[in-house]
């Protein structure tokens, strides 16, 4: 399994649901950063990437989306639509999100602060970081 789906604790009231994501607990690193995408257009994808340190907890907080996560050897496709649970990715894994309903919004738990360098956008040489070929 490349990635990994964390229920997150959900707290039930009739006033309205809450959910608590906590580093070291139910979040398996320290956050050192939040952010979230949302009005995607339809037909959009995001993503597109592989961290070389970073680990990520994604969170369909609202409407739905899949996340398509690949280790260079196997592929696996997830549907998020509960915001009481977060998809884990750890490093080296290319990412894609795709089919966003509408007024979805995606948050992202990471465990870096932003550094361009640590990206892997170009596919060819994140095969070549994973050590495989097409």
């Amino acid at each position: 399994m490349i990635g990994k789906l964390i229920d997150l604790p959900k707290i039930t009231d009739p006033r309205g649901n809450l959910t608590v994501a906590e580093q070291m607990k139910n979040v398996p690193f320290e956050i050192a950063r939040v952010y979230w995408t949302y009005d995607i257009p339809g037909g959009g994808r995001r993503g597109g990437h592989a961290h070389r340190t970073c680990q990520e907890v994604v969170v369909a907080v609202s409407g739905s989306f899949d996340v398509e996560v690949f280790d260079g050897h196997e592929r696996q496709t997830y549907h998020l639509n509960h915001p009481y649970q977060g998809l884990y990715i750890g490093t080296g894994i290319w990412r894609t999100l795709e089919d966003f309903s509408s007024g979805a919004v995606c948050l992202v738990l990471a465990s870096e602060f932003f550094d361009e360098d640590e990206y892997i956008y170009d596919y060819e040489e994140f095969l070549k970081y994973a050590g495989c070929s097409k």
